[in-house]
């Protein structure tokens, strides 16, 4: 199974240079790969047209050597390093999970979800907490590669060391792929079997 962009370049539309240029990168479910990069270089950027949000760029993603489908559910799933932004601030947190599919309740003890959390509301919730949810409901049960755009940063040590390893459980179990973006050299050199540098990648 393989996620492979070849030559990507991307530039804002109010934007006069390149953010991307000639970026290419392969990635593939045998290894956990590391990509590290500066805040503000276009790491969330390429992630994003990893995982299909982002559609108008220069270049090609495949997925198992087919186009990218960007219709419908997206099997490369991206968790993003604020979970508060992409979560309806009216849905409570039962709906915001079953938006994506029916928990099971092994997986939400896996992350230490609580069920008096489903009943509220995402302003109600910490920022660990939310971000339980927003990895729970990435691993929809056919996703089959994840990104992870600095999915830890904002947490305590416990917390992210919970999720990191809950996450690698059901990646290895699932032979998923897994791409882990993070300026944070101490925890890609522990989680991740090859590391990226992303100044190598782009040209711009």
């Amino acid at each position: 199974m393989e996620l492979i962009a070849k030559n990507i370049s991307f530039k804002y539309p109010s934007a006069k240079d390149y953010l991307l240029k000639d970026v290419s990168i392969e990635l593939d479910n045998k290894k956990i790969v590391g990509l590290i990069g500066d805040s503000g270089s276009g790491k969330s950027t390429l992630c994003k047209i990893l995982s299909g949000y982002i559609t108008k760029y220069e270049g090609e993603v495949t997925f198992d050597g087919q186009p990218f489908h960007k219709k419908g559910f997206k099997p490369v799933q991206l968790i993003y390093q604020h979970p508060e932004k992409v979560m309806n601030p009216k849905w409570k947190m039962d709906q915001v999970l079953s938006e994506s599919w029916d928990v099971d309740d092994a997986t939400l003890s896996e992350f230490g979800i609580q069920k008096s959390w489903l009943t509220r509301f995402p302003q109600e919730l910490s920022g660990g907490e939310l971000q339980r949810f927003s990895v729970v409901r990435s691993l929809n049960p056919n996703t089959k590669f994840l990104i992870a755009d600095e999915m830890t940063t904002m947490l305590d040590a416990i917390t992210q060391a919970q999720i990191i390893d809950s996450v690698l459980k059901i990646v290895k179990e699932r032979k998923m792929g897994f791409l882990l973006v993070s300026h944070d050299m101490d925890l890609v050199e522990t989680v991740c079997d090859e590391k990226i540098y992303f100044k190598d990648l782009n040209k711009a």
